[in-house]
């Protein structure tokens, strides 16, 4: 793995994983919780490395899905991890039929 810790801006755990993480903890430790289901960057003058950099760190951490909200050109750039990558998507794989766009 390339690194020990992420700060995502948003991340949530969806379905099985709801209630997975204790009410109240601020930091979550991957180590002995599954990655968040879905993660959300809000960029606004790191649009380059939460599309770039970031999103490989969330492909090694297995996320879902991992949004990228690009405030200047308001945009947002959805991708779902499969096969030890990423590809872009229009509508969520994780919430069905929810159409990702602004």
């Amino acid at each position: 793995m390339r690194t020990q810790e992420v700060q995502p801006d948003i991340s949530y755990y969806i379905g099985d994983n709801t209630n997975i993480i204790p009410r109240g903890t601020s930091v979550v430790g991957l180590d002995i919780y599954p990655s968040p289901d879905l993660v959300i960057e809000i960029a606004n003058t790191s649009l380059a490395d939460d599309k770039g950099e970031k999103r490989l760190i969330y492909e090694d951490l297995k996320v879902k899905e991992y949004w990228v909200v690009d405030v200047k050109n308001v945009d947002i750039i959805a991708f779902t991890v499969v096969n030890n990558g990423s590809k872009r998507i229009r509508e969520s794989q994780i919430l069905p039929g929810l159409v990702i766009s602004v």
